[in-house]
Protein backbone atom coordinates (compact mmCIF):
# COMPACT_ATOMS: atom_id res chain seq x y z
CA UNK A 1 0.00 0.00 0.00
CA UNK A 2 1.34 3.55 -1.02
CA UNK A 3 0.95 5.42 2.64
CA UNK A 4 1.54 8.77 1.37
CA UNK A 5 -1.15 8.48 -1.09
CA UNK A 6 -3.87 7.17 1.68
CA UNK A 7 -3.90 10.36 4.07
CA UNK A 8 -7.33 10.73 3.31
CA UNK A 9 -7.48 7.56 5.60
CA UNK A 10 -6.76 9.67 8.61
CA UNK A 11 -9.63 12.19 8.58
CA UNK A 12 -13.55 11.33 8.98
CA UNK A 13 -12.92 8.50 11.81
CA UNK A 14 -14.98 7.51 14.73
CA UNK A 15 -14.60 9.69 18.06
CA UNK A 16 -12.49 7.26 20.30
CA UNK A 17 -9.99 6.24 17.04
CA UNK A 18 -9.17 9.60 16.33
CA UNK A 19 -8.52 10.04 20.13
CA UNK A 20 -6.30 7.42 19.78
CA UNK A 21 -4.60 8.26 17.06
CA UNK A 22 -4.04 11.75 18.11
CA UNK A 23 -2.70 10.47 21.49
CA UNK A 24 -0.03 7.87 19.47
CA UNK A 25 1.31 11.09 17.42
CA UNK A 26 1.67 13.03 20.15
CA UNK A 27 3.36 10.56 22.01
CA UNK A 28 2.47 11.82 25.64
CA UNK A 29 2.04 8.40 27.72
CA UNK A 30 4.14 4.81 27.36
CA UNK A 31 4.22 3.61 23.50
CA UNK A 32 3.11 0.03 24.87
CA UNK A 33 -0.20 1.65 26.47
CA UNK A 34 -0.67 4.02 22.97
CA UNK A 35 0.27 0.91 20.56
CA UNK A 36 -2.25 -0.98 22.82
CA UNK A 37 -5.55 1.57 22.64
CA UNK A 38 -4.74 2.05 19.10
CA UNK A 39 -4.73 -1.52 18.06
CA UNK A 40 -7.78 -1.82 19.71
CA UNK A 41 -9.57 1.02 18.29
CA UNK A 42 -8.55 0.32 14.72
CA UNK A 43 -10.17 -3.27 15.21
CA UNK A 44 -13.31 -2.09 16.37
CA UNK A 45 -13.91 0.46 13.83
CA UNK A 46 -13.08 -2.40 11.32
CA UNK A 47 -15.34 -4.45 13.25
CA UNK A 48 -18.15 -1.98 13.30
CA UNK A 49 -18.11 -1.25 10.04
CA UNK A 50 -16.98 2.09 10.63
CA UNK A 51 -14.03 1.82 8.77
CA UNK A 52 -12.70 -0.67 5.76
CA UNK A 53 -10.16 -3.28 5.86
CA UNK A 54 -7.83 -1.32 3.37
CA UNK A 55 -8.41 1.90 6.21
CA UNK A 56 -7.84 -0.43 8.91
CA UNK A 57 -4.22 -1.98 7.22
CA UNK A 58 -3.03 1.75 6.14
CA UNK A 59 -3.44 2.85 9.88
CA UNK A 60 -2.00 -0.53 11.24
CA UNK A 61 0.94 0.02 8.75
CA UNK A 62 1.76 3.39 9.45
CA UNK A 63 1.01 4.05 13.30
CA UNK A 64 1.85 0.18 14.93
CA UNK A 65 4.58 -0.78 12.30
CA UNK A 66 2.73 -3.78 11.34
CA UNK A 67 2.87 -5.37 7.81
CA UNK A 68 0.25 -7.05 5.53
CA UNK A 69 0.77 -10.37 4.73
Amino acid sequence: MNIEKKEYYEVNLPPYLQHDLDAMKEGKYPYDCLWCELYGSINAAYTDGDISEDHAWYLRERYLEMERL
